[in-house]
């Protein structure tokens, strides 16, 4: 989206919040699928890389979801408040002036 826009209609933040979910929930589908690799690995070599790569997935998803917690933007603990920001959000969306 064009910055001016972003600015303009408020949807700067909410921009860079879509793209730290996406990120979030990236990385989320990693630590899954290092965790089911790590226990089909074949050999000891292949379980030690992967499990290091799912440790480094670990700490992705620690450090992304921290951020979006000091930013407001995630609620891992409190479901409430973060179904009301997901329906706050949905709402912006649908609001959006069309082109």
């Amino acid at each position: 989206m064009n910055p001016i826009i972003e600015t303009l209609t408020g949807m700067d933040a909410i921009t860079d919040q879509v793209v730290a979910m996406d990120l979030l929930i990236s990385a989320k589908s990693g630590v899954r699928n290092y965790a089911m690799a790590v226990t089909e690995a074949g050999t000891p070599e292949i379980k030690e890389i992967l499990t290091r790569h799912l440790e480094e997935a670990l700490n992705m998803h620690e450090q992304l979801s921290t951020y979006m917690a000091e930013k407001g933007w995630y609620h891992a603990w409190d479901t409430n408040e973060q179904i009301s920001l997901d329906l706050n959000n949905i709402n912006t969306a649908l609001n959006l002036p069309t082109l």
